[in-house]
């Protein structure tokens, strides 16, 4: 009994020291104040929204509130903190039975050093639509750049970032990544990043990490449908490269109907930008359910006769991807046959990468 009341009292003065250390008292500041990055257009009264307002009410629902998930939306600081918490409160508290909570609405926190973008802690998120958390304590106080990656599946309501008292905390000085010509990535749950364990581990996240460039995430789950309204907004951004990466998400019918108007409504704008069409990610099971491997193969087929179309015209700047071998001969990619896990993104950059790297300005 005495040694069940001693482990007791060392585990209740554990928690309260934890507690105690979450809770120290920090100076926060709106983190709208910072630069954003990572967002197609700023034409919307909530800072960390991928859709403009006139959009609301007059695209589906779903498109709509799905914009209001924060996927691929950075804060670029820098301060010379030692101690640095963050506090948010996200508009769903959303769950789900495949994704981690901190890849859903937790926040992740990169510090640029000499050999790039290294990742220092991620917030994990409570319970409850508020949530609180130190990130890191006891650095020593020099000026260092930091870049925070807001929820894949969630949106903040608010966001402000805490440092110690006496520190200095600004805006970006460094521009990188580099918001000039950026990558625009549109496409499905798995664009937006589902299901990776945390927000930096989203494949847009993790290209713009690799390039320094700046990829804005334009992954709408279960909703990538090739939306007019949604081409124009890619369109309204003077980019080096446009990914379509839709194909999970359209019938092959839909493919028929939709991809030409979207494809010419980009095509339009920038008539020398180079646009990547890529195929259906080769999912596990289709070596196992024959339904799933034929709508596969003829959506890449429709595809691909798009892409020669758009050839046979005279597009030299149209390009086609194909996915075989994206995700690696191991069928380990994917947490349920579809999205990707953190290792399917790593393996997905690593395949796109050296072509992207040839296409981009």
């Amino acid at each position: 009994m005495k040694r069940f009341l001693f482990i007791a009292i060392c585990l209740a003065g554990f928690i309260g020291a934890f507690a105690g250390e979450v809770a120290a008292e920090l100076e926060y500041r709106d983190a709208a104040e910072f630069k954003i990055i990572g967002l197609a257009t700023t034409a919307s009264s909530n800072p960390y929204c991928r859709l403009p307002d006139s959009l609301e009410g007059k695209v589906r629902e779903q498109l709509w509130e799905l914009a209001r998930n924060n996927a691929g939306v950075a804060v670029r600081f820098r301060t010379d903190a030692s101690d640095i918490g963050v506090r948010w409160t996200v508009w769903m508290n959303r769950w789900m039975n495949h994704m981690t909570a901190t890849g859903i609405r937790g926040l992740d926190l990169y510090c640029l050093s000499d050999s790039g973008w290294r990742f220092v802690n991620s917030a994990r998120p409570g319970s409850t639509a508020s949530n609180k958390s130190k990130l890191v304590s006891g650095l020593s106080a020099e000026m260092r750049e930091y870049m925070l990656y807001l929820p894949l599946y969630d949106g903040v309501d608010s966001l402000e970032i805490g440092v110690n008292s006496g520190a200095v905390i600004t805006t970006a000085e460094v521009e990188l990544p580099s918001t000039v010509k950026p990558v625009v990535w549109y496409g499905t749950s798995i664009v937006q990043g589902g299901c990776a364990s945390r927000s930096g581990m989203a494949a847009t996240n993790i290209l713009s990490r690799r390039l320094d460039r700046e990829v804005i995430n334009l992954g709408f789950s279960g909703n990538g449908r090739l939306d007019a309204e949604v081409a124009e907004v890619m369109a309204s951004v003077d980019a080096g490269l446009y990914i379509i990466d839709a194909l999970p998400n359209v019938t092959a019918e839909q493919l028929k109907q939709n991809l030409e108007r979207f494809y010419g409504i980009l095509r339009q704008s920038h008539p020398d930008t180079p646009i990547l069409l890529v195929e259906n990610p080769p999912f596990p099971n289709m070596a196992y359910d024959t339904s799933v491997r034929e709508q596969i193969e003829e959506k890449n087929g429709i595809l691909y006769e798009f892409y020669e179309l758009f050839c046979q015209r005279g597009d030299e700047n149209i390009y086609f991807l194909s996915s075989a071998g994206m995700l690696g001969e191991d069928a380990e990619g994917t947490v349920d046959c579809n999205h990707f896990t953190d290792l399917g993104f790593m393996r997905c950059v690593d395949y796109m990468l050296p072509v992207i790297l040839r296409l981009l300005p």
